[in-house]
């Protein structure tokens, strides 16, 4: 009888102690989409609907032990990387993808939260471009990441191009710059990629006050694409038409007195298995 094993994604991210984003939304994303998930936490946040209260760091040698306990028993067909909240985590993050020679590196440069609160040290921003941006397969910035990162803001559609190649130009191999906090109806995400012509993909914006951990939600979805061996754009086609799924599914349900989560939960399916 032939062996057969989980696609399997690993989280390095911080915990939503509310459950919305974070590592609980990458790890109800991975179970939904039929992939086996594991973790390496960065932080602990006290949070909710309404917003981030404290943020308690987790040291880089433990994260450093998360992640050798996982990789060199479990292994990883790719991970998700979210909220690396200092240097010295990026520098371990970076160190782990190198050693372990981690494939279908999917970074999602978690600076701002949806409540606004701040999730990320100045000083983090530059270590997080140079260390992850050559590592990772795609970077997944919203705009108020993209505008950090990029030291301007992009005001309007026509902004985005620009911004997609500039972030490029800093050293990334493909970049998901997401369009959702543009005013209007007609939402517009561009994918672009190295020597490749920018793709954008448009959608009508779904009405809803539940949209915590959106992106976090979506760069999971994109990494268990990937780890199920489909090609970039259609991991980002699938990511986001799940998400999309997920919001219209989730907008009429009340959770907390702020932003809630997504229903992750809305059509999930069994359990993928991979020949060994």
């Amino acid at each position: 009888m032939s062996e057969s094993q989980y696609p399997r994604v690993l989280s390095i991210a911080g915990s939503d102690s509310g459950g919305g984003a974070g590592i609980q939304a990458d790890l109800k994303t991975f179970s939904a989409l039929g992939c086996y998930g594991m973790t390496a936490i960065t932080a602990l946040t006290a949070q909710n609907t309404c917003g981030v209260s404290g943020i308690h760091a987790v040291p880089p040698a433990f994260l450093k032990a998360q992640l050798q306990a996982v990789i060199e028993d479990i292994g990883v067909h790719a991970v998700k990387i979210g909220m690396l909240h200092a240097p010295e985590i990026v520098e371990v993050v970076a160190w782990a993808i190198d050693t372990y020679k981690l494939p279908n590196v999917v970074l999602d440069p978690v600076m701002v939260a949806t409540s606004g609160d701040r999730l990320i040290a100045q000083e983090t921003v530059q270590v997080l471009v140079r260390e992850l941006f050559p590592r990772a397969v795609l970077v997944t910035p919203n705009l108020d990441e993209a505008a950090l990162l990029l030291g301007r803001e992009l005001p309007d559609v026509d902004s985005l191009q620009p911004a997609a190649v500039d972030l490029l130009a800093l050293g990334a191999r493909a970049v998901l710059l997401k369009g959702g906090h543009l005013p209007g109806d007609d939402l517009v995400d561009l994918l672009a990629q190295e020597g490749q012509l920018l793709e954008s993909m448009h959608g009508r914006r779904i009405a809803s006050n539940n949209t915590h951990g959106t992106g976090c939600t979506l760069s999971s979805a994109i990494a268990c694409g990937l780890a199920l061996g489909q090609s970039l754009p259609q991991a980002v086609v699938q990511a986001r038409a799940y998400v999309r799924a997920a919001l219209a599914a989730g907008a009429g349900v009340r959770t907390g007195h702020g932003h809630g989560p997504l229903n992750h939960g809305h059509a999930p399916l069994p359990a993928r298995l991979l020949p060994v």
